[in-house]
């Protein structure tokens, strides 16, 4: 049996599923004939993804808010059944010396990356570890491996997420769930763009300088593809990856290990 057989008919969330690295989890896992809800906060987005595709389904939702959160598993459970696979994908970035960082912006940064990721995974836990299956997957980055300069809330909340991993793998390394996190470099997104508009905003830098500036961090000298990030996921969820937990992989092109 090949290993997208193995794994279908399992049921995925996949949080920020409406752009970049987490539409391109979601196609990637309903290829493999997995069920996948995917949430985010807005519902257009949410719909294109799942557009013409019967085995995504989107639900608008704030992962930071545990209410919401719970709300969403109860639909999702109810209409596809237990969730066996969680990927907590969700998060935002800004950018700004750390002195010049407003505690707002600091507690939004964590907010989302960190809490968010919690609030993701925590429904989740109870029921995978009764079934004595499941996969937890976290997109991290390469700042929770490292530090960046002007991104201080940002390394922070993404070490945090690698450190809830490590954490819930211990917790979890006897019950046949496994939980790990994937750690792209800059991958080629609207997240980058962004990115690449504040650099050029705040440096008056031409773009093009600004994207070959962000890709000569990795040594393979270009920007990480979403399906690459994708690939590395649905390779987790598989069976042969069941001893795989509490492992930080870098997607970096050698930029981290």
């Amino acid at each position: 049996m090949s290993a997208a057989g193995a794994i279908a008919g399992r049921h995925a969330l996949v949080t920020g599923g409406g752009s970049g690295v987490g539409r391109a989890i979601a196609l990637a896992l309903a290829g493999a004939g997995i069920d996948v809800t995917i949430c985010g906060r807005r519902e257009a987005a949410l719909a294109e993804v799942a557009r013409g595709n019967e085995r995504i389904f989107g639900i608008a939702a704030d992962v930071t808010d545990e209410a919401v959160m719970a709300s969403l598993y109860s639909n999702a459970e109810a209409a596809r059944g237990p969730i066996d696979i969680v990927v907590a994908n969700a998060g935002m970035s800004g950018s700004a010396p750390a002195q010049r960082t407003s505690f707002v912006d600091w507690q939004r940064t964590l907010d989302v990356n960190l809490t968010g990721a919690f609030l993701t995974a925590k429904p989740a836990l109870a029921g995978m570890v009764v079934r004595k299956t499941g996969r937890i997957i976290f997109v991290a980055s390469t700042a929770g491996l490292k530090g960046y300069p002007y991104v201080a809330a940002y390394v922070a909340a993404k070490h945090g997420v690698v450190g809830l991993m490590r954490a819930l793998a211990i917790e979890t390394a006897k019950s046949g769930v496994t939980v790990n996190a994937v750690c792209p470099g800059f991958v080629e997104t609207e997240m980058l763009e962004s990115s690449v508009q504040r650099i050029v905003e705040k440096t008056g830098r031409s773009a093009e300088d600004a994207r070959t500036s962000l890709a000569s961090t990795n040594p393979q000298g270009r920007f990480i593809q979403p399906e690459e990030v994708a690939a590395a996921v649905l390779w987790l969820c598989g069976h042969a990856a069941q001893s795989i937990t509490g492992q930080t992989i870098s997607i970096s092109g050698g930029e981290t290990w």
